[in-house]
């Protein structure tokens, strides 16, 4: 489950401003730099340093902000010209802005918890206030007080290419700088914030109450497969009731095709509207029919309402493109400024994974075991878990009992931690830092911007208690506010809180999720060759699932004035397209649509790339623990302390620091064609 993008997140705002770049909204010219520049050096010697933070506050100057001389004074007057002068500065706008930062998050947090947690039924004014967005005008703000400027005079920006070179040589306190220079490199206004706040709230409204009555569902010949009351999230639940249904159940296969044909349904909007979050149908999927009070009846289809949200958000983003000169696309804002990665560096990263040989080794394994060919839903085999020889219900037995509530999850959490190889001190001290609450949707979490607030795990409960399903989910959540926890209150620098992007916190979200039947008392997992399997069958599976993802954006700036419904087309065509490149050599069925079904490509554009980037860094990760045997000396909690308070450098410089290796996929390629099963 995707870990919630906070404010903190957002104000984090990298670009690759070369030392020359002006914008054309800004009224300062070159003789006023060069004034600037020739008067700073009567004081000190001008660096590059220098340069680059006058030449990128000129760049960002307006008139609305003072005239040239106006900008002379202002250089003058606030450029720091010596180092403790400039280290006092640090630290004073490094408090001021993890105050207004963490406040901020604190706002968010209160106005959400309708829409996020479970309570009273939702009223319009909920969902609008849970729009609302406390951070919209902050950049405003600090480019009115002129505090923005400031940060660029003093502490300038660099590029994602100069921070892997460069930051190879810099100390703590140079990163910290750095990461400074990245708060303020565009001007968007507020109100271009708010809207795009108010679209990914309807997004998120909009997924989180996309249920599927399972218990309604029919076969052909009206037979029930699933239990009463039932209810699946698309499309988190829907997958794994998939998974679930490898171990020997009743009509585990005639289960997964209905649930691959009410994905399909899905991603294709030919699923009727009434039987969306609504049990008072009962729905056949294969000759998608539906049924009131045992009498079929005409239903409207979805339509395009799916492709309507995703619409939306990429025309604000299109409306954004023109305040970010150096970054005028959301595509490279999301990988360049985001994830800190190039979106051609990832492509070819998931090309060579799901073009490789060892993807029909290890399809040929699944296809043995399984006894029959492949089909489409076993992208999601879950057979190279141990869980899967244990029941589904005998693990829920066991979860409904010891988690009845959200409290009983809170209070365990020492014990789990402890565990993981947590010391009794560190354990309780994570654990006070971590809020359990009980989730309208399917559960997220939430990390805390300010050294004062909690992070706050929210995970769907039944009446009956928590199910395996839920506690799965629940204990990968627990690993991002593990590594929120840690990468916030331990760090040396305020402004190197955090990891570099999403997929560092989906890692170790994934470390703590493989462990969940160790937390429940049966025996420890080893890096065995289902381990290995596992994690390159799932990154498999999503690196398909984020490619589509990525296409789909870049037809969005193709076709920029598309319709939701060209909109539509054009996914299944991507779905389809890759799909039939690398998918349907291995599985046989052309044309699936099924790698369209994710939603976070409504909810969260471009986030699942940070999925299978995350399953990378996971087993490096994994590969580190193993081979310095440091599970096997009880120090994972140690060494798990000591990677996460790497904060948030550049993902190159963070996995050398962990593992002292890049990152890469071919560890993992070399690791499958070692395995004993081959």
């Amino acid at each position: 489950m995707k870990k919630i993008i906070t404010i903190a997140a957002c104000c984090l705002l990298v670009a690759c401003h070369s030392p020359k770049t002006k914008t054309a909204m800004s009224n300062i010219n070159e003789q006023t730099i060069e004034t600037v520049l020739s008067r700073l050096d009567s004081q000190q010697e001008v660096a590059e340093l220098t340069e680059r933070g006058v030449r990128q506050t000129a760049a960002l100057w307006r008139k609305e902000d003072g005239t040239r001389e106006e900008f002379l004074e202002f250089c003058l007057e606030h450029f720091c010209t010596t180092e403790e002068e400039k280290e006092v500065l640090f630290n004073k706008l490094s408090v001021a802005f993890e105050n207004i930062i963490g406040t901020s998050n604190q706002l968010s947090v209160s106005l959400k918890k309708p829409v996020h947690l479970e309570g009273e039924a939702l009223l319009p004014v909920d969902l609008i206030l849970g729009s609302y967005s406390p951070s919209a005008h902050f950049m405003e703000d600090m480019y009115g007080n002129k505090i923005a400027f400031i940060c660029t005079l003093n502490f300038p920006n660099f590029s994602l290419e100069e921070k892997n070179t460069l930051g190879k040589e810099w100390n703590r306190k140079e990163w910290a700088y750095a990461r400074m220079g990245d708060m303020f490199t565009h001007r968007t206004p507020a109100w271009l914030n708010q809207q795009m706040s108010r679209v990914l709230g309807a997004a998120e409204n909009y997924i989180a109450s996309y249920n599927i009555m399972m218990d309604k569902l029919l076969t052909e010949d009206g037979r029930h497969l699933f239990p009463k009351d039932m209810v699946l999230l698309s499309h988190w639940n829907l997958r794994d009731e998939i998974k679930s249904n490898y171990a020997p159940v009743p009509d585990a296969l005639e289960k997964q095709r209905m649930i691959q044909k009410v994905m399909e349904h899905i991603v294709c909007q030919s699923i009727p509207e009434c039987v969306i979050n609504n049990n008072a149908y009962e729905w056949k999927p294969w000759s998608n029919t539906v049924y009131s009070n045992g009498e079929e009846m005409v239903a409207k289809a979805e339509g395009e309402r799916r492709y309507e949200h995703l619409l939306a958000t990429f025309r604000i983003e299109k409306e954004r493109d023109v305040y970010h000169p150096n970054m005028p696309t959301a595509i490279i804002r999301n990988f360049e400024r985001n994830m800190e990665v190039s979106a051609r560096e990832i492509e070819e990263l998931f090309i060579d994974l799901v073009s490789s040989e060892q993807v029909k080794k290890v399809a040929g394994l699944i296809e043995e075991q399984l006894g029959r060919s492949l089909e489409p839903f076993d992208i999601w085999y879950d057979g190279f878990k141990s869980r899967t020889a244990i029941s589904e219900d005998q693990l829920t037995s066991l979860t409904r009992k010891k988690y009845p509530n959200a409290t009983a999850f809170q209070k365990d959490m020492p014990r789990m931690l402890g565990v993981l190889g947590f010391s009794k001190e560190k354990a309780n001290e994570l654990a006070s830092r971590i809020v359990v609450e009980p989730a309208r949707g399917s559960g997220h979490a939430w990390g805390a911007s300010g050294r004062w607030e909690p992070a706050r795990l929210r995970t769907r409960i039944g009446p009956e208690g928590m199910d395996y399903k839920g506690y799965n989910i629940a204990v990968h959540e627990f690993g991002h506010n593990v590594e929120q926890t840690l990468s916030l209150y331990d760090v040396d620098h305020y402004m190197l809180r955090g990891v570099p992007n999403t997929a560092f916190t989906e890692a170790l979200a994934f470390i703590f999720q493989k462990r969940d039947l160790q937390l429940l008392g049966y025996p420890a997992q080893k890096m065995d060759d289902n381990t290995v399997l596992d994690i390159f069958w799932g990154c498999y599976e999503i690196m398909g699932v984020a490619l589509v993802d990525m296409y789909v954006w870049q037809w969005l700036y193709d076709n920029p004035n598309a319709s939701a419904g060209a909109l539509k087309e054009a996914v299944l065509e991507k779905a389809r397209h890759v799909w039939n490149l690398y998918y349907q050599p291995v599985f046989g069925h052309e044309d699936s649509p099924l790698l369209a079904v994710y939603s976070h490509m409504i909810n969260s554009p471009m986030y699942l790339p940070n999925y299978p980037f995350g399953h990378i860094i996971e087993f490096q990760l994994e590969e580190h623990f193993k081979d310095e045997k440091i599970e096997d000396k009880n120090q994972l909690g140690a060494e798990i302390t000591r990677i996460f308070t790497l904060g948030g450098i550049v993902p190159r410089a963070w996995m050398e620091g962990a593992t002292g290796s890049p990152v890469s996929i071919e560890p993992l390629l070399r690791a499958v064609d070692n395995l004993s099963v081959f």
